[in-house]
Formats: C-alpha cells, sequence, structure tokens
C-alpha cells in the first residue's frame, strides 16, 4: 500500500514538473520574443530581423534535436541512467516541436516580407525566390525532410522499425541542408561563422563517435559470429565416381 502511495506521489511529483517547466519555457519564450518586438519596432529592418533571428533559432533547436537523437541511439547512452530514457524521449519531441514552431515564424515573416525577395513561392517551392535562390531551395529542402522525419517519428508506434526508422535518418540530412542554407543564404553569415562551424563539427563528432564506438555486447555478437563459422561443417568438394563395368 505504501508503494502504491509513493509511486502514485512520484508520478503526480513529475506531472506538476512537466507542467512547471513547459510554463516556465512558455513564459521565457514569450519574453524573448517581447523584447524582440520591443527593440525592432520602428524599424523598417524589423521584419528581415525577426525572420533571421527566428531562423537562427531553429537551426540551434534543431541542431539540439540532432543531438539528443544521437546520444539516444548511442552505445553510451546506458551508462547514464538520469534522465530517464522517456525523460530523454519527450524532451526531443518538445525540442522538435519548438524546431517547428520557429521554423513556421520564420517562413511566414519573411515571406510576407516584400523586400527579402522570398515570397510564399520561394518558402514553399524549389528555385522560386529571387533572393540567392540555390541557398533558399536548400532550406525548403531541408524543411520537407524535416517534416519527413517528424512524421515517420510520431508513427514509430504505428509502423515496425524497418519501416519508419531509414525515414527518420533523413534528419541528418535536414541538418546538412539546413546549416549550408543559414550560412550562404544569411547576408550576415560572415559573423556568424565561428557558430556555424563549432555547432556543425560538434553534431559532427558525435555522429562520429556514435557509429564507431562499440560495446561489450557488441564484441560478444562478433565472438559468437565467430565461434558458429568455425564450427560449421565444411562441404566436401563433390567427387565424381568411375563406373567399373
Amino acid at each position: 500500500m505504501r508503494t502504491d502511495l509513493t509511486a502514485r506521489a512520484w508520478t503526480a511529483t513529475r506531472a506538476v514538473g512537466g507542467v512547471l517547466m513547459l510554463a516556465g519555457a512558455g513564459w521565457a519564450t514569450a519574453w524573448l520574443l517581447g523584447r524582440a518586438a520591443t527593440s525592432v519596432a520602428g524599424n523598417h529592418n524589423a521584419p528581415w530581423i525577426v525572420g533571421r533571428a527566428s531562423g537562427i533559432t531553429a537551426y540551434l533547436l534543431l541542431l539540439a534535436v540532432t543531438a539528443l537523437g544521437l546520444a539516444l541511439s548511442h552505445p553510451w547512452r546506458a551508462r547514464y541512467r538520469r534522465p530517464s530514457t522517456v525523460a530523454r524521449i519527450r524532451a526531443h519531441a518538445v525540442l522538435a516541436t519548438f524546431t517547428l514552431a520557429f521554423t513556421v515564424l520564420h517562413i511566414v515573416v519573411l515571406a510576407n516580407d516584400s523586400y527579402a525577395g522570398v515570397g510564399w513561392r520561394g518558402a514553399l517551392l524549389p528555385m522560386g525566390a529571387s533572393y540567392r535562390p540555390v541557398p533558399v531551395t536548400l532550406g525548403v529542402i531541408g524543411l520537407y525532410s524535416g517534416l519527413l522525419s517528424g512524421v515517420t517519428a510520431a508513427l514509430a508506434g504505428r509502423l515496425t522499425a524497418r519501416l519508419w526508422w531509414p525515414l527518420h535518418k533523413v534528419s541528418a540530412l535536414a541538418l546538412v541542408l539546413v546549416w549550408l542554407h543559414g550560412v550562404f543564404s544569411g547576408s550576415d553569415s560572415a559573423t556568424l561563422t565561428t557558430m556555424y562551424v563549432l555547432t556543425g563539427a560538434a553534431v559532427v563528432a558525435l555522429a562520429v563517435s556514435r557509429y564507431v564506438t562499440t560495446t561489450p555486447a557488441d564484441r560478444v555478437d562478433e565472438l559468437a559470429q565467430g565461434a558458429t563459422a568455425a564450427v560449421l561443417p565444411v562441404t566436401p568438394p563433390a567427387v565424381g565416381l568411375r563406373r567399373v563395368s
């Protein structure tokens, strides 16, 4: 009985904590947007500033989503018990939601800015922008790649891993395209070169460690496969029999 009460109390505490965290994140986001709106009020470049700021924010959030996704599948993930796997997955989903929100803000602001040279056609269709069409197109393709990755993640419980997992890995392509989009489409990219280089290198390093690291379980599997191959009987070559008359 006491164990049940403790479990219920812990569940309630976690639920309240989650609500408070979401409320805090919402308040912080609203405060930042309010400060940004106040800072650019009366500035004729306000749409561009807001669009650029929301784009950089979406890029950093996508970076966090990808890094957390790599950490969730990393061979060393079992070494860290806190936060729990469920909490990591929830954080992954929340970050993806915020990434989508800031991406939508980025698109809507720049598509409605007549001076940006993007428009709705350029924001949604490849090579539709008059401003730097190739870098903008990279962002458009990155957008659709990210949406494909998000949809497949939402279907993870309804489809087998063989179907949704390869498609979900398209998120890596989305990050590469968004990185190129940010570097080559922004007129202030020279100022942000250090940020792009360091963040890109960090994710590449994490991805390399994810795919080159082996665990004791991997070594056991390799030894088991080697032992199985060693004990398999060898089929002797067929020898023709001479018929004796």
